[in-house]
């Protein structure tokens, strides 16, 4: 799914030693026990280490079986946290019931001003339950960018330390409380640089933040 993507991390940790100081996520995504198991033996030997920081079930796929196996690996120590992810606000239904069934450490949802949904059950819920949230597409998948391209920043963006509209929208989603930390996709170093200034300074109280979804066209 994620292509070469975990043997060149690997290679990258490896190469530079700084295992100790990198937070290593990954997912399985496939059906039964032993391809699963398969599946994330693989990731282990392609990240080149003894231990993945997250190891999620990818929207939910066999999420049961999956469930179980990772409840033994964290009991080896060959994981330190169990998740569970989805892309769909159809399928919260499920995810919620799985949130208020099963113990797990974290959850992974689409989450920016234009999807909004997780904030009416999953979000509330996961901080109830005390369980980590990542947020996926906090851009909308690039549309909402490129729309706000061409406009320039709010002065709400200067208040918070923003240079861009790819930091204020990082801003809205990391500024609900219940939001643990935000994955926006980039190949462009530049723009890395600017999402992980995002995370720094001041963040948006929910008052901010609906002022944010409004200068943005959010609901």
């Amino acid at each position: 799914m994620y292509g070469r993507s975990e043997g060149v991390l690997g290679d990258l940790v490896a190469d530079t030693h700084i295992r100790g100081e990198v937070f290593l996520a990954t997912k399985v995504w496939t059906r039964g026990k032993a391809e699963g198991t398969a599946q994330m033996e693989r990731s282990l030997t392609l990240l080149k280490t003894d231990m993945i920081d997250l190891m999620q079930v990818h929207n939910l796929v066999d999420w049961r079986t999956h469930v179980g196996t990772l409840r033994d690996w964290k009991a080896q120590g060959r994981i330190r946290y169990i998740g569970i992810t989805h892309y769909t606000a159809s399928a919260y239904d499920e995810l919620e019931a799985v949130l208020r069934s099963e113990t797990v450490d974290f959850v992974q949802v689409n989450y920016s001003v234009h999807e909004r949904e997780a904030e009416h059950r999953i979000l509330p819920l996961a901080a109830e339950r005390g369980v980590a949230v990542l947020v996926n597409r906090p851009f909308g998948g690039g549309n909402l960018l490129r729309r706000l391209a061409h406009r320039d920043l709010p002065p709400i963006a200067h208040d918070l330390g923003c240079t861009s509209w790819a930091q204020l929208l990082l801003k809205f989603v990391i500024g609900h409380p219940a939001v643990t930390s935000v994955i926006p996709a980039t190949a462009n170093p530049r723009h890395m640089a600017g999402n992980v200034h995002a995370g720094l300074e001041a963040l948006p109280d929910q008052a901010l933040r609906e002022q944010i979804a409004a200068l943005t066209g959010g609901s």
